[in-house]
């Protein structure tokens, strides 16, 4: 029998699943006893964002608007944003080829890929699809999963279907793997310095360090015209801003009053008689349009642990002074200044202590959109150890505008001797904060030249990019034209180019004993020494 489905395995292909159980971590026992995959969650994460930024001070002047107006304001530092050289392919193409290259995984060993993503170029063809063509050389392509939108929604929702297929009895015994990218632009005006972009890819499977709590997830979902695209034949969005912001805070307070009662209700099923607040998760972390409203909705958070625990304390601890807010209605206070101003301070070592470090991708490269909240997580786990990790609650929030939104939980392997999952997971990701540092300062008027050019382009073809090729990361998947039918050709940039950081995060011995591969050889694409056109791959056919 299968060891998840229970059905019966042909003689023909019975050898085939007792390779599968033996070699992939986390399968069944011999015995085929075990019905549920254990600590299914996510088991390598890889990042990728812009070799080019824009710095927001620099942008301050540029605009002509108030010194500190995004710096303070907005809490962002540094924007990414790609030239026309990139697409959504081009990034989902490169973060996971370096997450398939960096772990030693064949692509034999994924059974379904999903995208999350709101950046829609073509309105039949998927980007999974575009993606499939790392596959080909396995000859793998029995691959489950398609395109998932709804705003910054999409990553999560690619995430949730990657793990519930694992625990599912469709699950093969193979990897899934969750990708989220997209490329935020906006119109000039005070939007725009809300942008950014970039690409996570997430590899999911049992025995992950870190694991979904199974049953925690708060969901809400509503009707709302806060931000939308429905201009086709642009980039740039609609967006009241405003409205935006009052239901992102409104989701947050009904997610996490669900994830509240849920928890309650499994504690209680366990006998443990405690109540649920902030100081149970090790880390917070949200999705991020820009660092502040972050900040902000850590302090609702704790607003909610007041008005939900009628006797808290306000003369000591971290209600004191608060007693004058007891009774508040929370959806009467979503731009109550004061409210906000009492609960930031009564939040801030919290905010420290849970959340700050979570905010460093966002704040260095903005608004990535659905790889938002992952780029935070991943921002957490650059900057601690195993050891800090080990054992952990990590809470999430995710949400897409129109609006869809979720808050769960993961739990961190309590793993943290060196080799382990949780030790790898970390040694991945530890070198982040240099490659923020590695990218290339743009003057603000070089930026504005090229979202101009992206506006002026967007959809037209054929088209011949203009972006230099030699200033993309080594390793980058880029755009090399559009033909009359729109169909898009795509090449790699070489990784032998001589910039250390990049080439050595490929060939480095942690990065390719990662995750062991079941298979002698893992098919790459072909490599040339012929420069950056030595690997080319289209979009095909409509």
């Amino acid at each position: 029998k299968h060891p998840y489905s229970g059905n019966i395995i042909q003689p023909e292909t019975a050898v085939h699943f007792q390779l599968v159980s033996y070699r992939m971590p986390g399968s069944a026992p011999a015995n085929g006893e075990a019905t549920w995959p254990k600590d299914v969650g996510v088991i390598a994460l890889e990042i990728y964002f812009p070799s080019q930024y824009v710095d927001q001070a620099e942008l301050e002047q540029f605009d002509g608007v108030s010194a500190g107006k995004y710096t303070v304001g907005l809490g962002q530092a540094r924007m990414g944003f790609c030239s026309d050289r990139e697409d959504i392919n081009s990034l989902c193409l490169t973060v996971v080829q370096r997450l398939m290259e960096r772990n030693g995984l064949s692509y034999d060993q994924v059974g379904r890929l999903e995208v999350g993503t709101e950046t829609i170029i073509d309105k039949s063809k998927s980007v999974k699809t575009v993606v499939m063509q790392l596959f080909e050389e396995s000859g793998n392509t029995d691959v489950e999963g398609i395109d998932t939108t709804n705003a910054c929604y999409g990553g999560t929702a690619a995430l949730f279907n990657a793990v519930n297929w694992v625990e599912s009895s469709s699950w093969d015994g193979r990897y899934a793997l969750a990708v989220a990218g997209d490329i935020a632009v906006y119109a000039t005006g005070s939007a725009r310095p809300t942008g950014g972009a970039g690409a996570i890819a997430m590899l999911v499977g049992p025995n992950a360090p870190l694991a979904f709590d199974r049953g925690l997830r708060g969901t809400h979902m509503q009707h709302a015209y806060d931000f939308y695209k429905p201009d086709m034949a642009s980039e740039y969005p609609v967006v009241d801003g405003k409205l935006s912001i009052e239901c992102y805070l409104s989701a947050l307070d009904r997610c996490y009053s669900v994830y509240r009662n849920k928890i309650h209700a499994q504690w209680q099923r366990e006998g443990v008689d405690k109540r649920f607040s902030l100081e149970d998760f090790g880390y917070m972390v949200f999705h991020s349009p820009y660092c502040k409203l972050v900040q902000k909705s850590l302090a609702r958070l704790v607003l909610s642990d007041f008005l939900s625990h009628p006797r808290s304390n306000t003369e000591t601890g971290p209600f004191s002074g608060l007693e004058a807010f007891r009774e508040v209605k929370p959806e009467e206070t979503y731009f109550n200044r004061d409210v906000e101003k009492a609960f930031m301070k009564a939040s801030t070592e919290m905010f420290d202590q849970k959340t700050k470090a979570s905010l460093l991708v966002s704040n260095q490269n903005g608004n990535m959109y659905t790889p938002s909240v992952y780029g935070c997580l991943a921002s957490v786990i650059a900057q601690h150890t195993p050891q800090h990790l080990a054992g952990q609650r990590i809470g999430l929030f995710s949400y897409g505008s129109g609006f869809a939104a979720t808050l769960y939980s993961l739990r961190v392997s309590q793993d943290a001797t060196p080799g382990s999952g949780l030790d790898k997971l970390c040694a991945s990701l530890c070198d982040l904060k240099a490659r923020l540092d590695s990218r290339r300062k743009v003057s603000p008027a070089m930026f504005a030249e090229n979202m101009q050019l992206r506006e002026d382009t967007h959809h037209l073809a054929p088209y011949v990019p203009q972006g230099a090729v030699e200033e993309l990361f080594p390793g980058t998947w880029y755009l090399t034209r559009v033909d009359e039918k729109h169909r898009r050709e795509y090449s790699r940039r070489s990784l032998n180019d001589d910039l250390p950081l990049e080439a050595g995060l490929v060939n480095s011995t942690t990065a390719t004993e990662h995750i062991p591969s079941p298979v002698k050889k893992m098919p790459r694409l072909p490599a040339s020494t012929a420069g950056p056109e030595a690997v080319t791959v289209s979009n095909g056919d409509h």
